[in-house]
């Protein structure tokens, strides 16, 4: 077990709010920590449209939430490392776009498309695990990618400034641990379900795990920003 806790499917009513949803990445797809630049000019993510609705609007962007279901493959023989229909009861998987809660090849692959659209995705190693791969997701050093996505819905993400101020309650730009674990609380007492005490240390310990990048013990206004051109 990699300790992260499950999720269930938001009702519609949550899915403009919530800190765990922004803060937490999927733990397989999340992005791994590893060094800016090195990569080569020509390695991009190659997209192929397998299947476009009619209608196609609203189109995704970064920030937006996005409910979709993928497979996840390696280019080297085609076998299947990831299957979102397997998790969580087989609900699709819902992510903000563009903030790095699955790897960068998917934020790419997966920005102006629209509800109902079906794409074929090739993602090169450098904007997926790299030279580390990742072994607990049975992906080997330098892999190439292949992902197969169908979108089912394209929402409205929640803004990063709006939710950092609410939880900011000091106002000093950078978010303690105590102003997390409160709200955290309201959260949970907002939804109304019992959850052991376990659930929101976990929570939190993973929140820090995953955003606390420099290690100070706050998560600061670069280190929890969805949107690179929003000034805090």
């Amino acid at each position: 077990s990699s300790g992260t806790v499950p999720r269930r499917r938001p009702p519609p009513s949550d899915m403009g709010r919530g800190l765990t949803l922004l803060l937490l990445p999927l733990a397989l797809l999340a992005a791994p920590a590893q060094a800016e630049g090195g990569r080569a000019a020509e390695e991009e993510v190659k997209i192929e449209v397998l299947h476009l609705p009619e209608a196609c609007s609203p189109k995704s962007k970064k920030g937006d939430l996005l409910n979709a279901h993928y497979d996840g493959f390696l280019a080297s023989d085609g076998s299947k490392f990831y299957c979102s229909r397997t998790q969580n009861e087989g609900h699709p998987k819902w992510f903000v776009l563009g903030v790095g809660q699955v790897i960068k090849g998917l934020d790419i692959a997966m920005m102006n498309m629209c509800p109902g659209e079906k794409r074929k995705v090739i993602i090169p190693p450098s904007l997926a695990y790299g030279q580390q791969g990742y072994a607990q997701g049975k992906i080997p050093p330098n892999a190439t990618l292949i992902f197969e996505i169908e979108l089912y819905a394209v929402n409205k993400g929640p803004r990063s400034v709006e939710a950092f101020n609410q939880i900011d309650k000091d106002s000093d730009k950078k978010l303690s641990e105590l102003e997390i674990s409160q709200y955290l609380k309201e959260e949970f007492a907002r939804d109304g379900k019992k959850r052991h005490p376990s659930v929101h240390d976990e929570i939190l310990a993973d929140i820090f795990k995953k955003n606390d990048h420099d290690g100070d013990g706050f998560i600061s206004a670069k280190e929890y920003n969805v949107y690179q051109h929003d000034e805090l």
